[in-house]
């Protein structure tokens, strides 16, 4: 089951892995990976707002543009 939370007007999927008990953030429409991981909700806003903070800090220093770009096509899956 995924779930949303907001993060800093950021959205994130998270997901709950009961094998090892601990939940797994990933933000959505961002251009590279920026998850993270916490064993209780509040964790998980702190975890997540520090890994969009150093995403969107390397994206300015690389001079990478931090979103997707969407391209207005649509596909038949």
């Amino acid at each position: 089951m995924n779930n949303t939370l907001k993060i800093d007007g950021h959205m994130a999927v998270i997901t709950f892995d009961p094998e090892i008990e601990i939940f797994r953030g990933e933000f959505v429409g961002l251009n590279g990976g920026a998850d993270f991981y916490a064993y209780s909700v509040e964790e998980l806003k702190k975890e997540g707002a520090a890994s969009l903070a150093v995403f969107l800090d390397e994206c300015r220093k690389d001079g990478v543009e931090p979103y997707k770009s969407l391209s207005g096509k649509v596909t038949d899956a």
